[in-house]
């Protein structure tokens, strides 16, 4: 790519109202909703949180959003930052006060079923079929497609990456074991589009730049796969931590009062 074609590429952005306005909306009521919170824990939730919308922002506004439809590495970074960054940051800035008993949400963010539907989309939209049909129609990718994204994501990562370790559907170690798995279906996609010796998608694109996609989504979806799995593994380490202060504590309690009833006794 000559430097004539990198500053086009660059100088092309957008506005998606689409997305952009729900954003706006989502931020200011997330703020609106959140003003009376405070303390430390709070303000890095709010960082978090924020965090998550601006990465929405960056892969839908800026040139990667632009030439999501028409280049598969542009596609395939939307992709593993929406699913893989986003969702996580979303449930990092959920406030620890947040614990819904809406019937729908609970369905959806079951930890086997979420498991299933953000393993399903994940391989599902890049499968020949359903990805040529989804970029045929802007409507589909841009509507259905990019928010489905971090949604399913978001139930996806709500039960792993918990909030203080509260309200927990699944043990810490279940946490880590669940993202391992998940980096099977992640990587196998993009290793098998990576190795394709031919276009998968009716030449909708070239057969280098797909391999660039495919290799994004290996390589990148690994690498962003074993920090969440760090962040998994370090919270099993506090919750085994406050486990073992609790236990020491009835122990010395007993020990305690063991020690009372002996001397009450003499």
């Amino acid at each position: 790519m000559n430097m004539g074609a990198i500053a086009n590429f660059w100088s092309s952005w957008q506005f998606a109202p689409a997305i952009t306005i729900p954003l706006l909306i989502a931020e200011y009521l997330y703020l609106r909703a959140t003003t009376s919170l405070s303390g430390p824990i709070a303000k890095r939730q709010r960082r978090f949180f924020l965090a998550g919308l601006g990465t929405i922002a960056f892969v839908v506004c800026t040139p990667i959003g632009v030439h999501s439809a028409d280049r598969f590495w542009c596609h395939m970074i939307q992709h593993v930052t929406l699913m893989m960054v986003t969702g996580p940051l979303l449930v990092l800035g959920t406030p620890s006060t947040f614990h819904p008993k809406n019937k729908i949400f609970e369905f959806f963010s079951h930890p086997v079923l979420s498991w299933v539907i953000y393993a399903s989309m994940m391989i599902g939209v890049h499968l020949p079929g359903p990805h040529v049909f989804i970029m045929e129609r802007p409507w589909v990718h841009n509507y259905l497609e990019v928010p489905l994204y971090f949604i399913v994501a978001y139930f996806f990562y709500f039960n792993l990456l918990d909030r203080n370790l509260v309200g927990r559907r699944i043990t810490p170690a279940f946490s880590v074991i669940s993202l391992f798995l998940m980096m099977v279906p992640e990587t196998l996609t993009g290793f098998f589009i990576y190795i394709s010796p031919k276009s998968l998608y009716d030449n909708m694109f070239t057969l280098e730049d797909q391999r660039r996609g495919g290799s994004i989504m290996w390589s990148g979806g690994m690498i962003i796969d074993a920090i969440w799995m760090a962040f998994a593994v370090y919270h099993w380490i506090k919750s085994e931590e406050r486990a073992s202060v609790v236990i020491d504590a009835e122990i010395a309690a007993d020990a305690a009062q063991a020690k009372f009833l002996k001397e009450g006794g003499a």
